[in-house]
């Protein structure tokens, strides 16, 4: 069982429930054997005068009964068989399903910038489909059939090894065929894979990008795009089930080869007087029964190949290592402080070299600079989601990378760049802020953070359902709720990524002095682009390149003549652009 577990990523129960089925898999297997010894034995019994064994009665009524009894017994083990099978599968798939949800939300931040999306979603839906088809269809019987037919084997061997032989010695090489060519067939199972999250891939991006691929007339240019990945996906899969089928045909036939050996074989050994009509005809009969559950065998083995490609990408997010950082920590205030901090998210690449500064609390921290700069990588790595390469972040002294990014969570608010609205009402995307939050703080929230007037012109107010991510509102309202549900979490530390980017001139105004009121004796590091709206900012540090190219006031930084003076210049220039006529 302990095998089981680690080769498939099972759990204890499911262990325990798959071997229960491979139990009964093999005496179901054997028991389809008895009717076959039945027939033998009355066969024996009606060739005893050619044997020389003088006239027997046949016992009618005994043998009627062994026949019900032994059809009974079928379906006993055939009804546990399924039983035990299929619904120990369905409780592990539930278990793993459960298992995989537990541990994605455990997993750190990288783990999920280095997996794409749709491989994920191919995972765990795909994937664990594909992993209950394979254990309620395919593993249990391999190994049951492989188990009854050995000990089947076995006993005919005891029986007349001679004929045995005859009747065993293609198996091995039947066998050898489909194992010899697992690497040939797991190549083009990969193959098939890939294509698939390829095209998987292509869906979510149509479908993510419809209006623009419809606003720049591409739908005819992206279809012929998608068409060939569906077409690649399709002939990938043909060619994987092709050179599978083409093996498990190879092995089936050279199977059958086994049938004429028991017959020449038979038919030498009764010349020389050497075995009876009696076992020559029951090893023809085992012949026409025992190779069946071997073919069944070498078609589950060939599909397990493929479930093992399923298990190890189910592995590769089981095995992920979870965070294990300090659940409980104390600070000395909430000052945070980069010191020499290097990081980069691909090796050799380097996003930030030796960052020193601090956001101190009860200030306002801006971070600006051109594009790429490193500013929303700052504030991811002061949120604890990624590790420092070098150097290190404190929040009121205290080192953050050994305490746990959930934990940390518990003392940041965070509006970042991109919305993230749920397909609930607008009451419970607030309250996912804080959870205990009443109805009364809920609508305190939304008014400073300017959402209570729209809100309240929605058909059923704070109670209408804004559908998924927010689509049935305006990006500038998206973004006033997610500032709203960080107002009402009221953490010490608040983190704005762009959090103005898309509201108008008004709202924006409403918004910043909504933040000026919360700024007292709490830590707020705020990245804009709008260079207008840190121009009050107690402190501002200018980002260029991954490295810290000044800080300072508006004013120090405006007398200085350096980067930031250049981008506000900049700025100043575009806000002055207005559209021309022709020849003007």
């Amino acid at each position: 069982m302990k095998y089981l577990q680690k080769k498939y990523a099972l759990s204890n129960q499911g262990a325990k429930d798959l071997f229960k089925g491979i139990i009964y898999s093999a005496l179901a297997y054997i028991s389809l054997m008895l009717p076959v010894a039945l027939l033998a034995y009355v066969l024996g019994v009606l060739l005893a005068p050619l044997t020389g064994q003088g006239q027997k009665n046949i016992n009618t009524l005994l043998y009627t009964v062994i026949g019900i009894v032994v059809l009974v017994l079928i379906f006993i083990l055939h009804y546990l068989q399924y039983t035990v099978t299929y619904i120990g599968t369905y409780e592990e798939s539930e278990r793993r399903r459960i298992t995989l949800a537990e541990k994605l939300r455990t997993l750190p931040i990288r783990f999920f910038q280095e997996r794409d999306l749709s491989d994920l979603t191919s995972t765990i839906m795909s994937d664990c489909a594909g992993f209950e088809h394979a254990f309620s269809h395919t593993v249990a019987q391999f190994w049951g059939s492989i188990l009854s037919t050995a000990i089947v084997c076995i006993a005919l061997l005891i029986y007349d090894w001679r004929m045995g032989l005859a009747l065993l010695w293609v198996a091995p090489i039947s066998f050898a065929i489909v194992l010899l060519s697992r690497k040939l067939q797991v190549k083009m199972g990969k193959k098939h894979i890939d294509a698939k999250l390829e095209l998987a891939e292509g869906i979510q991006e149509c479908l993510e990008t419809v209006q623009d691929i419809k606003a720049c007339n591409l739908e005819e240019q992206y279809l012929k795009k998608l068409d060939k990945k569906i077409d690649n996906s399709e002939k990938a899969q043909i060619s994987s089930e092709t050179m599978t089928a083409s093996l498990v045909t190879a092995g089936q036939m050279i199977l059958r080869l086994g049938l004429a050996t028991v017959i020449v074989v038979g038919n030498a050994l009764m010349l020389r007087g050497e075995t009876n009509l009696f076992s020559y005809i029951l090893f023809l009969i085992a012949a026409s029964r025992i190779y069946d559950p071997l073919s069944g065998a070498m078609t589950n083995m060939a599909e397990l190949f493929g479930v093992d490609l399923q298990v190890d990408r189910l592995k590769s997010i089981q095995d992920y290592p979870e965070e294990n950082g300090k659940k409980e920590y104390n600070t000395n205030g909430y000052d945070i402080t980069f010191d020499h901090v290097g990081f980069s998210y691909e090796s050799g690449k380097p996003v930030l070299r030796d960052v020193s500064f601090t956001a101190k609390q009860g200030q306002v921290t801006a971070l600006v600079g051109p594009s790429g700069g490193g500013k929303s990588t700052i504030a991811n790595l002061a949120a604890g989601f990624y590790d420092v390469d070098s150097g290190k972040i404190t929040l009121g002294g205290t080192d953050i990378a050994p305490i746990d990014s959930v934990a940390l969570m518990k003392d940041f608010s965070i509006v970042f760049q991109n919305v993230v609205l749920f397909n609930n009402t607008i009451m419970e995307n607030i309250r996912v802020g804080r959870k205990n939050a009443s109805d009364e703080d809920v609508i305190k929230a939304a008014k400073a953070a300017n959402c209570h007037d729209f809100i309240e012109k929605l058909p059923n107010g704070y109670q209408t359902v804004i559908g998924e991510n927010g689509s049935t509102l305006s990006g500038g309202e998206c973004q006033r709720l997610s500032i709203a549900r960080a107002l009402l979490k009221d953490a010490p530390v608040i983190l704005l990524d762009e959090a103005t980017a898309s509201l108008d001139v008004d709202n924006e105004t409403e918004i910043q002095e909504a933040i000026t009121n919360l700024v007292h004796g709490k830590t707020v590091l705020i990245i804009a682009h709008r260079l207008r709206t840190v121009e009050s900012a107690d402190k501002i540090v200018v980002l260029d390149g991954g490295v810290v190219a000044e800080s300072g006031t508006h004013n120090e930084l405006m007398q200085k003549k350096g980067l930031y003076h250049k981008l506000v210049e900049l700025q100043t220039a575009a806000s002055d652009w207005k559209l021309q006529r022709a020849g003007e």
